[in-house]
């Protein structure tokens, strides 16, 4: 049986009016997606981000259509969990209040058994009582993991979430997140720069370019080395 397409972008499209000069960010972007990590990348500035914060409600869109349980994106109606590659901590609230912020804003229960397994899972039991600049990277990671999980959203995006920690670290985080997405899947787009990343998170992966950004391809099973050449193209034609 075929996955439903719980998200669909239509002809999305984004531009900026500054001193009366309008930019293009994003030109025509359409994709579905089912409950499925989905990574996206790209050269700088081909609009990956502004994708993101488009689904987000950060940023309005220009124009199109965004669908999510064939409903428009509408962040007071749908959970939508955002990972910044700051990870988007408090400095002055511990990890526990941390993490259940955004839930107890939303006014949404979240149960003993479900908090206990994600943190559990993210080995975060003994790190509550810490303050952010107490942890190490990859801990503050885990933190807002914990915090988009514990959410229960109906959507996941991920902003070079990994980008900022050591290979090691970066390659355990990475781990742990798919050991947690196995158990509580959810539609996410996750956006990096790395080739090796995007075939490691997922089995697809939409690579946008160009000035303004535009998606040239929609890829599934592609190698690191067959992104690495998509992009050394694009690189190249900038």
């Amino acid at each position: 049986m075929t996955e439903p397409h719980l998200l669909q972008v239509s002809q999305l499209s984004v531009s900026y009016t500054h001193r009366r000069r309008s930019t293009e960010a994003l030109v025509g972007i359409t994709f579905s997606m089912g409950r499925e990590i989905v990574t996206i990348t790209g050269p700088s500035g081909s609009g990956k981000s502004t994708l993101l914060h488009c689904l987000s409600g950060i940023v309005t869109p220009t124009s199109g259509h965004l669908l999510l349980d064939d409903l428009p994106i509408n962040p007071r109606m749908h959970q939508i969990a955002l990972v910044p590659q700051q990870y988007g901590l408090f400095p002055w609230k511990r990890v526990g209040s941390n993490i259940l912020l955004p839930a107890a804003l939303g006014k949404r229960s979240v149960s003993p058994e479900l908090q206990h397994e994600i943190l559990e899972t993210l080995g975060l039991l003994d790190l509550l009582d810490r303050y952010p600049h107490q942890l190490s990277g990859g801990q503050r990671q885990r933190v807002a993991l914990a915090r988009a999980f514990i959410m229960q959203p109906d959507l996941l995006l991920l902003d070079e979430a990994f980008s900022a920690l050591d290979v090691a670290t970066a390659e355990r985080s990475r781990q742990l997140f798919l050991e947690l997405w196995a158990r509580y899947p959810v539609p996410t787009l996750c956006v990096t720069h790395s080739p090796e990343e995007a075939t490691t998170l997922a089995q697809r992966t939409l690579l946008l370019g160009g000035t303004p950004g535009t998606l040239i391809g929609d890829y599934r099973g592609a190698s690191r080395q067959d992104l690495e050449a998509k992009l050394r193209t694009l690189d190249e034609a900038l």
